[in-house]
């Protein structure tokens, strides 16, 4: 064979196999890298984007934004259990509401200390107050077990869920914290 028609097929095969070769992918934001590590990672990004704020922190930054995000929803559960609670005429019910009520209170405030612990670096405080915040609303799952006449709202497992999971992606990233 003569080197011309080899040449020619070399140069056809080229663009293909060039072609062929994987673009190398963007480089990931903290926020993507952050969130790897975490056991929820689409909710830790979609709650990470969303505060404008998270594009430019750092690890401590990001942890302080979930923790934030993670209080907010308890004070959002404690207010939606208080209204219930209010517009209910079954006393039982009302009384249960109100101490369901009251651990939500209690972990939104050990989220609040929590946020004080990052500010302070002491990590491993801020992951003792994030675990108790996971912790509270499991005792109102238990109070209604214990009143079988009584439902637990759907709503309320539905926030309890996602208060846990938001918990579990505030303690992924401050565990970063800690071993750093």
């Amino acid at each position: 064979m003569s080197p011309l028609p080899l040449l020619l097929l070399l140069s056809l095969l080229s663009p293909s196999i060039s072609t062929q070769n994987p673009k190398p992918s963007p480089p990931q934001t903290l926020i993507q890298k952050t969130c790897n590590t975490t056991t929820y990672y689409d909710l830790c990004v979609s709650s990470l984007s969303d505060d404008p704020k998270s594009q430019e922190a750092d690890i401590r930054g990001l942890s302080t934004i979930i923790v934030n995000l993670t209080a907010t929803n308890a004070t959002n559960t404690l207010s939606y259990m208080l209204s219930l609670a209010t517009n209910t005429t079954n006393n039982s019910l009302k009384t249960l509401l109100r101490s369901c009520a009251a651990k939500y209170s209690n972990a939104s405030e050990a989220l609040r200390k929590s946020m004080h612990s990052i500010d302070e670096d002491s990590y491993d405080d801020a992951f003792v107050y994030v675990s108790a915040a996971a912790e509270y609303p499991n005792v109102c799952r238990v109070l209604f077990r214990q009143q079988p006449k009584l439902v637990y709202p759907p709503e309320l497992m539905k926030r309890e869920v996602a208060l846990e999971k938001l918990c579990t992606v505030a303690l992924d990233i401050i565990s970063l914290l800690i071993s750093s």
